[in-house]
């Protein structure tokens, strides 16, 4: 489209330049005819050179409003992407931290079990051994332990606070 508008201005150039020499007398042979012929068609192309300086600053104007458009499309997209990209990750971490907490719960409760369950075969050795007082307040010490780590267990698994106790600060009474 900036072709046309290009050439249309050297067409009319080209159109006046030949009308001015058609009308301009024959005789080029005293400055004032070649005066008379060059100072309109001076003029004509320092208009033609305004223009065409106008149409050339009008499209490079519209190229670079279609570039820094463009450019802002593309800022757009990647901090769209940027944006999903760091939410995946998050996700992804999340999942991850879930998944170990998991299998360190797994750990813990493994071991706890295997340490009431040896409490238990103790206090049943005890039991076999003829030592049944000590026996059964093995047994029953470790059963209210279970019951009581048990508890916690399902308290922490509905999210209900455990109340802490305050720390009273004791002093020593010296006599």
């Amino acid at each position: 489209m900036q072709v046309l508008k290009f050439l249309l201005g050297i067409i009319l150039v080209q159109l006046i330049t030949a009308i001015l020499i058609y009308i301009s007398p024959i005789n080029f042979d005293n400055t004032t005819a070649l005066l008379q012929l060059i100072t309109p068609l001076f003029f004509v192309a320092l208009m033609l050179a305004f223009w065409f300086s106008s149409l050339s600053a009008s499209f490079q104007k519209e190229t670079e409003h279609k570039l820094n458009s463009k450019f802002a499309k593309e800022r757009e997209k990647l901090k769209v992407k940027a944006e999903r990209d760091k939410i995946k990750v998050v996700k992804e971490a999340q999942k991850e931290i879930a998944t170990e907490a998991k299998m360190t719960h797994a750990k813990a409760n493994f071991k706890v079990g295997m340490a009431f369950a040896g409490v238990m075969g103790v206090g049943a050795l005890f039991i076999f051994a003829q030592l049944v007082t000590v026996g059964l307040l093995t047994l029953t010490t470790t059963v209210g332990a279970m019951g009581g780590y048990y508890w916690r267990g399902k308290r922490l698994a509905n999210n209900t606070k455990l109340k802490e106790l305050d720390i009273i600060e004791t002093k020593v009474i010296e006599k």
